[in-house]
């Protein structure tokens, strides 16, 4: 049914260096068969997918899939048409019209036939596609969302919605680019159900890149291993994943024990959510626990479960209507939701990974360290209110301005466009660092997340997924804060990088004392860093421990988390 014949892709990057992505690959997938594809970030994996949607133009080689191909010769006309066949999920992908869950499902169907998914007639979709638009929603375990708005679902339900728009194309195969990576093991497993009931209701052949072992097992008849663009093996899931791990490095001997010292006070927080339509979606409330200096805790739970609203409450990027979110900086504690220099100070000791995170698209790595370095460091709040007071803002005004540069770029940008300003005026206050005072100071994050600096001069688009996660890390660690907030930033990784990964943060938050508080649904990376984890669910903490064995065993199986059980 797909068949792919010694097929290669370089890439040139803007200075000159030339990445060869895939060298050679060669394989065959039957219909109706789920096909996995693993190797670590950067193996080529994307590429590969890529290649089979037509998005990428191959430089040798050739790729069928059914009646339609493809090779190095072929015009856009017959990439097009692979198109057409094809259905894709890209990691993190989350591009969603903002409608309800139905209706983006409209939209698509309506597209299929009409050919303009953005100018939609809801009601002829309505009255031409509404069964099937339920029949998907079904396949996917939507149904209980189909009114709710897309831009409030969780991460989890995102891509479960952006399956069902990729199914209402009818393609001939489904290409998955870590179709989980960001769900808890609850939505992660209805995700990889659906997948299943998929396959075998529609027999649509799937093509599976992921580089959890646990989903191979669960869903691939094959897999294929990729190292460096080219394929080494070839095997069935048990025997591949044992390969894929077993150069992964021990765990490293360090204890993160925390102070009997509070530095986070959280007090009575409480907080409501509402959609226009569907009524209350979320409800916050009795929120209380602190964090002593040094703690490692992870907030775990399933999707939808509030905890990356907590975690922005924490990080004073969403107020809370009720409560209190208190640090301890230089002996004095400072409410993180009072504007002013206290807030201020407690910022500049602060680093915020989003789940959702990106990149500036065109700037390099050394330009943006450069930069994060000037939000964040030692003497910037005394430097940025000297500068204010120049410009005449006032210091509850910089505060405000001081809080866009934890949020993602994009959210930042629209919240100065709102009062009619651009984000020049986020650099004019905290201007860049200097390139040689920040190659400086990365040089060892760099060491300790195993990555070369020669990647400071590239572009952020130059990078591997997993090179950037590991990027995104550098500019949060790069200004060592006292406080690390991270939001489910690691799903992309292999398990093999990010056991690299969670070694490097066990040394760098002992060797700079930084306390951590994490949201991640990663079982295994919860054990092997944390030191305490709170389990909340429709807005509640339920069970708060330091036997971390013990509450996330609890936590698996509150999701009915077959995968991970290894119940086929």
């Amino acid at each position: 049914m797909i068949k792919v014949e010694n097929v290669s892709k370089d890439y040139e990057l803007d200075d000159g260096t030339k990445i060869k992505a895939l060298k050679d690959v060669s394989f065959e997938v039957k219909e109706g068969e789920i096909l996995g594809i693993m190797g670590k970030s950067g193996s080529g994996k994307t590429t590969l997918l890529r290649a089979l949607r037509g998005v990428e133009h191959i430089d040798a080689g050739s790729i069928t899939v059914g009646d339609t191909g493809v090779d190095a010769k072929s015009s856009q006309y017959y990439y097009n048409k692979l198109k057409k066949v094809t259905a894709i999920h890209l990691q993190r992908s989350f591009g969603l019209w903002p409608d309800t869950v139905r209706e983006n499902v409209l939209r698509k169907l309506y597209a299929r036939r009409y050919f303009d998914e953005g100018d939609t007639n809801f009601e002829v979709a309505e009255s031409e596609f509404g069964q099937e638009a339920d029949e998907i929603l079904e396949l996917v375990s939507l149904t209980h969302k189909s009114g709710h708005y897309a831009s409030v679902l969780s991460g989890g339900e995102k891509q479960r919605l952006i399956m069902a728009r990729q199914l209402a194309k009818q393609p001939q195969a489904l290409l998955l680019d870590e179709p989980a990576t960001m769900a808890c093991p609850k939505t992660k497993q209805e995700i990889l159900d659906a997948v299943k009931k998929i396959n075998e209701e529609l027999n649509i052949t799937v093509i599976l890149v992921s580089h959890l072992p646990d989903v191979q097992k669960y869903l691939a008849d094959r897999v294929i291993l990729l190292e460096d663009g080219e394929i080494v093996d070839e095997g069935s899931p048990d025997e591949i994943c044992d390969k894929f791990m077993e150069n992964m490095e021990h765990i490293v001997d360090i204890e993160n024990v925390a102070t009997d010292e509070d530095l986070i006070d959280v007090r009575d927080v409480y907080k409501r959510f509402y959609l226009l339509t569907g009524g209350e979606v979320l409800q916050i409330e009795d929120i209380n626990f602190k964090v002593k200096d040094q703690n490692i805790l992870s907030l775990i739970g399933p999707s939808g479960a509030g905890k990356t609203v907590l975690l922005r409450m924490l990080g004073g990027l969403d107020d809370p209507d009720e409560g209190e979110v208190l640090y301890k900086v230089n002996d004095e504690w400072h409410d993180i939701d009072i504007p002013g220099m206290g807030r201020m100070q407690t910022r500049s000791k602060l680093g915020f990974m989003h789940q959702e995170f990106a990149l500036s698209h065109y700037a390099t790595v050394l330009n943006q360290l450069a930069v994060r370095l000037g939000y964040k460091n030692d003497n910037i709040v005394k430097e940025a209110q000297e500068r204010a007071k120049n410009i005449g803002l006032s210091d509850e005004l910089l505060d405000s301005f001081y809080l866009l540069t934890d949020l993602p770029e994009h959210e930042a940008k629209h919240r100065l466009e709102q009062i009619g300003l651009d984000s020049e005026i986020l650099n004019d206050l905290f201007p860049r660092f200097p390139e040689t005072a920040t190659r400086e100071a990365v040089a060892d994050i760099f060491e300790s997340l195993d990555l070369d600096l020669e990647i400071l001069n590239r572009r952020s688009y130059e990078l591997s997924g997993g090179q950037k996660v590991r990027v995104m890390l550098a500019l949060i660690l790069v200004s060592r804060p006292k406080f690390l907030l991270l939001d489910e930033p690691f799903g992309d990784l292999d398990p093999v990088t990010l056991r690299t990964v969670t070694n490097s943060l066990k040394k760098i938050s002992k060797k700079y004392g930084i306390t951590i508080v994490m949201v991640s649904h990663n079982t295994d990376f919860i054990k092997e860093l944390s030191n305490r984890a709170l389990f909340m669910d429709d807005g509640k903490i339920i069970d708060d421990s330091e036997d971390l064995d013990k509450i996330v065993d609890n936590f698996i199986d509150f999701c009915h988390a077959d995968y991970l059980k290894g119940d086929n």
